[in-house]
């Protein structure tokens, strides 16, 4: 299944994210040895001990609702936090950073679907954020892109057009915040479901997890916070 998704993403070069996330090193290691290294995870107290056991070359991806107090597990190595959803977290995230003089790529997460549960920015409060000093002080992250995830549903018209959405503020973003950065490209959406249409939207990465790794199992992470 690794081979046929990367052969549908190769024409658009859209980056893919396995998302790992409940799943055993054993699983991950498979498609580590068939070549992938992006892997996602959204608990960073499930990240950090896979960073410690798996091999050092994979790039691991924050890519759930990061809490404050759990940021300083993942600042060493973490590759790119694709949830950065408000201004606390990132102030949070370059101050972790420094500890460890590293600079953080983040992706700023937007709320592009109808669902209430899920988290992100309005382009308002990312606006007033990005104007702001405090923002501009921050020295430890690197803002590289966007992240949205769509409502769960079956309408794939709603989801082509929250991905549309999606596509549309980074738009704004880049050309008003960040048009001369060339690092500021990354349009984080599409998942198992529906990749495809988010490819044909515009999403430069795209988190597969079901597709490659099969139902997650969630009972063994259930008690933990």
């Amino acid at each position: 299944m690794l081979q046929q998704i990367l052969e549908k993403l190769k024409p658009t070069q859209t980056k893919l994210i396995a998302v790992s996330k409940t799943k055993p090193n054993e699983a991950i290691l498979e498609l580590y040895e068939q070549g992938q290294r992006d892997f996602g995870e959204n608990k960073a107290q499930e990240l950090a001990p896979k960073y410690e056991a798996l091999p050092k070359d994979i790039r691991w991806h924050m890519i759930g609702h990061l809490q404050t107090n759990k940021v300083k597990y993942i600042a060493p190595f973490v590759h790119l936090i694709h949830s950065a959803d408000s201004e606390k977290l990132l102030q949070e995230i370059d101050k972790q950073a420094a500890k460890y003089n590293r600079v953080i790529d983040c992706l700023l997460q937007f709320k592009i679907a109808a669902e209430d549960t899920k988290y992100g920015f309005d382009v308002a409060e990312a606006e007033t954020m990005l104007q702001s000093t405090d923002f501009q002080n921050l020295k430890n992250i690197r803002i590289i892109g966007v992240m949205g995830m769509a409502t769960f549903t079956d309408d794939e018209n709603q989801v082509r057009q929250e991905f549309k959405r999606l596509k549309e503020i980074f738009n704004i973003i880049k050309t008003k915040y960040f048009s001369k950065d060339i690092t500021f490209k990354e349009i984080s959406m599409g998942m198992s479901d529906d990749y495809q249409i988010a490819i044909e939207e515009g999403s430069t990465m795209v988190r597969i997890g079901t597709l490659l790794f099969g139902k997650r199992h969630y009972a063994s992470y259930d008690s933990k916070p």
